[in-house]
């Protein structure tokens, strides 16, 4: 490296050991106020060491974290959206009809889709998430007599219906129990295909990490070792058919550069045959 790359000098002597220490410690107290959102920080073994941690709050089951979804992401899609718009609108000339949208808010991909795919006669838009946002969600979808659209705070239940389309963006790793391969293990039905977005994969072992969300929340969220979520979706009867890069999503962990990530992926995969299982 070169002093005529200041950039560079200056990120070294940030996370250098004179100067990491204090930085961290200024990180932490601005991710813990009002000025800390979208910040992410800590690395933690378990989701419980993490909520110990954190400041006690609803997380995601807030009405007000809606806000911006019912404004503006419900009214446009956003350059990360194209590949998940490409590939539904594959499933659904394939045949498939029934949509699984996991951690999908009030319906923001519904609303913000339709737009630009030809949707199926017969389709069902399942959402499920947490109970203050479905809540929201039923209202915009009764305001537009829209029949389609439904929506369950039941994850378990949900898994539990006849989907051929799972789609979820930049919500999975949010859910405790939300590795997609665990889900798949446990739907009745395992879908034909599924359309992962906003997901953080890195090359380095899985871990927790916590993240201000906004309005006085935190949550826990977990990021994924990318070749190990690959391989455990693809050891159920799935093939890997596309990925990209979503730039808009980054993670810049204080204290620990070789966890961030520089953006986030996104994944499309098609069912090759079924394996043994719940819906075998």
């Amino acid at each position: 490296m070169s002093f005529s790359d200041p950039i560079q000098l200056a990120h070294q002597f940030l996370e250098g050991p004179v100067v990491r220490p204090a930085l961290v410690w200024w990180r932490l107290h601005r991710f813990l106020s009002p000025q800390g959102y979208p910040a992410y920080f800590g690395v933690f073994p378990s989701f419980a060491a993490a909520r110990a941690w954190l400041p006690h709050s609803p997380g995601f089951d807030h009405g007000p974290l809606a806000t911006e979804y019912v404004q503006v992401r419900t009214q446009k899609v956003f350059a990360y959206d194209y590949p998940v718009l490409w590939w539904l609108q594959h499933a659904f000339r394939c045949g498939a009809a029934h949509v699984l949208d996991i951690g999908g808010s009030v319906g923001v991909h519904y609303f913000a889709y339709r737009r630009y795919l030809e949707m199926p006669p017969a389709l069902t838009w399942h959402v499920a998430d947490l109970p203050s946002i479905v809540s929201i969600g039923r209202t915009l979808a009764e305001q537009q007599g829209i029949s389609a659209l439904t929506f369950t705070d039941d994850l378990p239940l949900a898994l539990a219906g006849e989907h051929d389309i799972w789609i979820s963006a930049g919500a999975l790793q949010y859910f405790e129990h939300g590795r997609p391969s665990g889900l798949l293990e446990r739907c009745a039905m395992r879908p034909g295909h599924l359309v992962f977005n906003k997901l953080p994969l890195y090359e380095g072992e899985d871990f927790v990490t916590t993240q201000n969300i906004g309005e006085g929340c935190y949550a826990p969220l977990y990021v994924y070792n990318r070749a190990r979520l690959i391989h455990d979706i693809e050891a159920l009867g799935y093939r890997l058919r596309d990925c990209w890069p979503v730039h808009e999503r980054s993670l810049d962990l204080p204290g620990y550069p070789e966890r961030s990530l520089p953006s986030f992926s996104g994944l499309y995969f098609d069912l090759l045959h079924q394996m043994p299982g719940l819906n075998s």
